[in-house]
């Protein structure tokens, strides 16, 4: 089945005001800019967003944060965006924070059809016990907070329920592709993708390279296309835009 869409526009047409998007990246690396793009010419509002991240205040998903089209950020850490971090202390913004092992097991396990898993991550803590900001109140005051969540003993160790995560969309990048929507991901773009893929009902793909079906090693993919249900070819200048989160440089 070939799942090529013409462009970023078209493949992210239907995605309407509202909807749930897994987002692949880490940091910069692996991020899907030109699906991100897509979604902001378009003008979608509303979007809850589920991610490592949220970029940078000038690259990746910080575009459509900078815009006010994220409702919701379910993420591992604010990272390098200033208007993440303003948009949350001023109430703008819904906020929940996940340790990063935790978030990635939550995709992968939505992914596979897990709907929840018990971890010993942040027991003893406001993670596990509840009362983590999740939205502020313009005054600073907490407007709502997280719940406790379930704890169980295995053993002599505590460890607490966290329910897997699904999306209404998943938008990802991966360094070759084929049209069968069959992916391989390049060093750390890996972290995070695969698992934002298989956590969207519909999944799409910017690919660097579009591959004819066969041309890639069945041992190297590293996302098999049963996962990806619609796959967009990036054109060269698409494809070398990608961008460093800090820049260091010896003399």
């Amino acid at each position: 089945m070939d799942k090529t869409f013409p462009s970023a526009a078209a493949a992210t047409a239907d995605i309407a005001d509202g909807a749930s998007l897994a987002v692949g990246g880490f940091g910069l690396c692996g991020i899907p800019s030109t699906l991100i793009a897509a979604l902001h010419a378009h003008g979608t509002r509303s979007l809850r967003v589920v991610s490592n991240n949220c970029g940078t205040d000038e690259h990746g998903l910080g575009i459509l944060l900078g815009a006010g089209r994220i409702a919701r950020v379910t993420a591992s850490y604010v990272g390098e965006n200033k208007e993440f971090a303003r948009q949350y202390l001023a109430g703008e913004l819904d906020v929940e924070l996940v340790p990063q092992g935790t978030l990635s097991e939550r995709l992968r396990a939505g992914g596979c059809g897990i709907p929840a898993f018990y971890t010993p991550a942040g027991v003893g803590t406001p993670h596990a016990d509840g009362g983590i900001p999740w939205r502020h109140r313009p005054d600073g005051g907490v407007a709502l907070a997280s719940p406790p969540k379930e704890t169980r003993s295995f053993g002599d160790r505590e460890f607490v329920l966290e329910e897997s995560i699904t999306c209404d969309y998943a938008l990802v990048r991966a360094a070759r592709g084929d049209r069968h929507g069959n992916l391989v991901f390049e060093r750390t773009a890996r972290n995070f993708n695969p698992l934002a893929a298989m956590a969207g009902r519909v999944t799409i793909a910017e690919v660097e390279e579009l591959v004819e079906p066969g041309d890639l090693d069945p041992d190297a993919v590293h996302l098999p296309g049963v996962f990806v249900q619609r796959v967009v070819a990036l054109d060269p200048a698409q494809a070398a835009d990608k961008h460093i989160e800090k820049r260091t440089v010896s003399g």
